[in-house]
Formats: C-alpha cells, structure tokens, sequence
C-alpha cells in the first residue's frame, strides 16, 4: 500500500514570499541609480522589504519542507 504526503499550504506560501520578494528586491537595486522622485526614496523600501519577504520565504519553505 501506497502512502501519500500532503504538502502543508505554508510551503507554498513560503515560495510565494520568496519569489516575490526577490521581484521586489530586484527591482529596488535597479532603481538604485535613478531614484523615483518621493518623499522617502532614499530609504530604498523596495530593496529592505523585498529582502526581508525573501528572508520569510525561505524560512517557510525549510520549516515546511515536505519530507
């Protein structure tokens, strides 16, 4: 008899996170040399919150790793 593995949904959540946040980080550091003209660009936001979403998602992704 054959047993089946569920994959838990926070794996996939994981992998969500971290692509997206590579997008977003990605797309920060090519705005690096010609800065969108706001109030706050020089807090670069795009590279801090797309490393820390990558950050998460790879934590998801090795928490809930299926076996």
């Amino acid at each position: 008899m054959e047993k089946h593995h569920i994959i838990p949904v926070w794996f996939f959540v994981g992998l969500l996170l971290a692509i997206y946040g590579a997008l977003i980080c990605f797309s920060g550091i090519s705005e690096y040399s010609h800065l969108p003209n706001t109030v706050l660009a020089e807090l670069h936001a795009p590279v801090w919150w797309g490393a820390i979403m990558t950050v998460v998602g790879v934590v998801y992704i090795v928490a809930n790793r299926p076996k």
